[in-house]
């Protein structure tokens, strides 16, 4: 329900901005807000989900996101379009902690690649479908529907949320219980867990910063060609298209092979893509970029969770998942940063380049770090 409602916005937020008065670049400043709002969050949701449970945050999260959405659609300010864009990162970050450490203590490790692929598939499923309702939307109304129709949706989500089962107990050794201290930070786990988080961490970081090209610069590609915000919607659905049908084999590929065998080969596709979106300029090929480009993205579905929760410690996980977090939405947020950097200076079809070679360069560093086989 959480996705569906956000699926049918996340291209909107960039229009919106330019609907309002922005520039390209100022639009896409905007819409990294929503990453810049998840790093700022990440640290205190960690401890958050520790104080009052994964099922509670989720609640409360859901419901901060419905004022934040809404708000999205009535605002006539940037100022106040860009305070609701950052809560809404902001609930995201406390969201995104809580179900991961819900499912990686409540599913078996033999599993659990294809559960958090699932889940990401799930969330996958409300991308593919909320561009298309958002832009059903469009046709007959502004896009301060659309944006009433994804807090809607947020509040729904809050309700089911409030009857799902509490989260079992762990078995972790008591020594580790008792060697832990009572009030564990994240600084802590962190430093603990120091040289995963350099390694691995940082080829997440590349990885996300390429995928969050699709949220802020296929929508400003499809507005500088000058395509509609409804067809914009259905390019976006169109790319999500591939993710819904790839998150299974690739949770399945992860749990038989690895997870080399997903991480690696996603953004490496991803990044190519990027690297051809300067050469479309017309509906079919702008759609054809998206398409392989939500290929790339889909199979790799719950890939960062799924590693995450592979190097997480049994004492001090929520921290620990803070801290992962920290370093993916880093990277969420550094993508609409690079094209707002870019654009300053040089056309968008530059940005798309840059973020290509960023792309590149992290498929290596994640071939170096990332295990090739099972554990």
């Amino acid at each position: 329900m959480s996705s569906l409602g956000y699926g049918a916005v996340i291209p909107l937020i960039p229009l919106t901005a330019v609907h309002i008065g922005a520039s390209a670049a100022l639009a896409a400043a905007i819409a990294a807000l929503v990453g810049i709002g998840q790093i700022i969050g990440d640290v205190p949701a960690g401890w958050l989900v520790t104080r009052i449970g994964e099922k509670w945050s989720l609640v409360m999260a859901m419901l901060i996101d419905a004022v934040a959405l809404v708000s999205m659609g009535l605002v006539h300010h940037l100022g106040l379009l860009a305070a609701a864009v950052l809560v809404n990162g902001m609930a995201g970050a406390v969201y995104g902690i809580a179900r991961q450490n819900y499912l990686t203590v409540a599913i078996p490790y033999r599993y659990r690649a294809r559960a958090l692929s699932t889940l990401g598939g799930v969330f996958r499923v409300g991308w593919f479908v909320g561009p298309m309702a958002g832009a059903w939307i469009l046709r007959a109304a502004s896009m301060s529907w659309a944006y009433g129709f994804a807090s809607i949706a947020s509040i729904f989500a809050a309700a089911v949320t409030t009857v799902m089962p509490d989260l079992p107990p762990v078995d972790t050794p008591q020594t580790a219980v008792a060697d832990a201290p009572t009030k564990i930070s994240t600084w802590t786990i962190a430093t603990q867990n120091s040289r995963v988080l350099w390694t691995t961490g940082l080829g997440v970081t590349a990885l996300m910063v390429v995928r969050s090209a699709r949220r802020s610069l296929l929508p400003l590609w499809c507005h500088a060609n000058g395509l509609t915000p409804a067809t914009t919607d259905l390019i976006y659905a169109w790319s999500m298209a591939a993710d819904v049908l790839l998150f299974l084999p690739g949770g399945a590929l992860m749990d038989k092979f690895g997870r080399w065998w997903v991480a690696v080969p996603s953004i490496f596709i991803q990044a190519v893509a990027l690297l051809t979106l300067p050469l479309a300029h017309t509906t079919v090929t702008i759609g054809i970029v998206a398409l392989i480009i939500g290929i790339g993205n889909g199979a790799s579905s719950g890939i960062v969770m799924t590693l995450g929760s592979d190097a997480s410690p049994d004492v001090g996980r929520p921290q620990f998942l803070a801290a992962w977090r920290l370093l993916s939405d880093t990277g969420s947020a550094m993508g609409p940063i690079v094209v707002t950097l870019v654009t300053l200076a040089w056309p968008l079809s530059a940005a798309s380049i840059v973020m290509s070679i960023i792309g590149l360069v992290g498929s290596y560093w994640m071939g170096r770090w990332v295990p090739r086989g099972t554990r």
